[in-house]
């Protein structure tokens, strides 16, 4: 594996459809993220990505995201300067230069983010996230289980506004930083986690970022060669497609910072006279079939088209989309009693332990 490599402005097309793909239908639209770290590309120059064990072990690293409800961000835009107001002004709290850019979530705008504060700041970004896929909650990365304390952190609004937290659990981080997320309007731009390169090798979900740009070229490829685009990408996952239907009911409301909802389709092709439900809280938490549950967080749901396997966030649902759902096996420290308390099943509120779904694709 390349250790170091450059990305080009162009590149951000496959690594924002593939970041969608992971984001389990959560992280905000791709489109938005890649146009404004399309932008910081051009202004500034390309964007070096690196392999986490090419940091020293006393680097200072430090992710970046923006947090709220994905609904919301599609008609508040960002101004395009937050993410490096909060990144300049945790820097300054810190005392001492940031080193590395590192990425929080493999979500649809988040997996993009980290590019625009990379490019400004010609720092380093690392070829990997905190999670492998995009969750709700602030606390629900894997730096968490290594000890890693979300703060000091750094909120910032497009209205200029900013915040400074320290709090006494990563939990806690999350409910205040909710809390002034929504008074900001429903959506925030945020640096947090500050971690040393010796945190970073152990905490890191390797090579998500490069996973992003290979599923978006394995979609490109697949529209160029006219072949069924899906199955392309249930192979580059070790994925099993679970549903083919046609979206019947959406239910979805923005409530305390997030996009929460369930959709319910009718069966197709092989699938036809069956029903599947999706439930979601800005991700894809839990899927039944003909009212069984089929596959439930930490593994990964994702929803394609059915005819061009582009993904469909949970904010893109609409009534009479034809779709396929897919779920992939999730990063291995998920599945730790630790992973598994942060984000399965029970603390989504669903009264049922974690059943890890039963695989039938091929380890690659």
């Amino acid at each position: 594996m390349t250790k170091t490599r450059t990305i080009h402005a162009a590149d951000l097309e496959d690594i924002a459809t593939g970041g969608a793909i992971l984001g389990t239908g959560g992280g905000g639209d791709p489109y938005i993220g890649k146009l404004m770290a399309q932008e910081a590309i051009r202004k500034h120059g390309p964007v070096t990505l690196v392999d986490v064990d090419t940091l020293a072990d006393d680097a200072l690293v430090v992710p970046v995201c923006m947090m709220g409800a994905p609904t919301v961000m599609a008609e508040k835009l960002p101004q395009g300067d937050e993410l490096m107001n909060a990144f300049s002004a945790l820097q300054k709290l810190l005392g001492r230069k940031i080193d590395a850019i590192h990425c929080c979530e493999a979500g649809g705008i988040n997996s993009t983010t980290p590019f625009i504060v990379a490019a400004a700041s010609g720092l380093p970004l690392v070829d990997g996230d905190g999670m492998g896929r995009a969750y709700p909650e602030l606390q629900m990365v894997t730096f968490t289980m290594h000890g890693i304390s979300a703060t000091p952190m750094v909120l910032c609004d497009d209205k200029g506004n900013s915040i400074v937290l320290e709090t006494v659990s990563n939990k806690w981080t999350e409910k205040l930083a909710r809390a002034a997320t929504v008074e900001m309007g429903g959506a925030a731009l945020l640096a947090f986690y500050p971690m040393t390169g010796a945190q970073a090798k152990k905490a890191t979900v390797r090579g998500t970022l490069s996973l992003c740009e290979k599923l978006g070229q394995t979609l490109r490829q697949a529209h160029a060669d006219h072949v069924e685009p899906v199955g392309r990408v249930a192979e580059v996952l070790r994925a099993d497609t679970i549903f083919s239907g046609r979206v019947t009911d959406i239910e979805r409301r923005t409530v305390g910072g997030f996009a929460r909802g369930t959709a319910r389709l009718e069966g197709l092709d092989e699938f036809r006279g069956q029903t599947f439900r999706l439930d979601f809280q800005n991700e894809f938490l839990m899927a039944e079939r003909d009212g069984e549950i089929v596959a439930t967080t930490p593994d990964l749901l994702t929803v394609l088209d059915s005819e061009t396997g582009n993904p469909v966030t949970a904010d893109a649902l609409r009534y009479g989309l034809r779709l396929k759902a897919l779920v992939f096996p999730c990063d291995p420290q998920w599945l730790s009693p630790q992973g598994i308390d942060l984000v399965g099943p029970r603390y989504f509120g669903y009264d049922i332990d974690y059943r890890p779904y039963q695989f039938r694709a091929t380890p690659a």
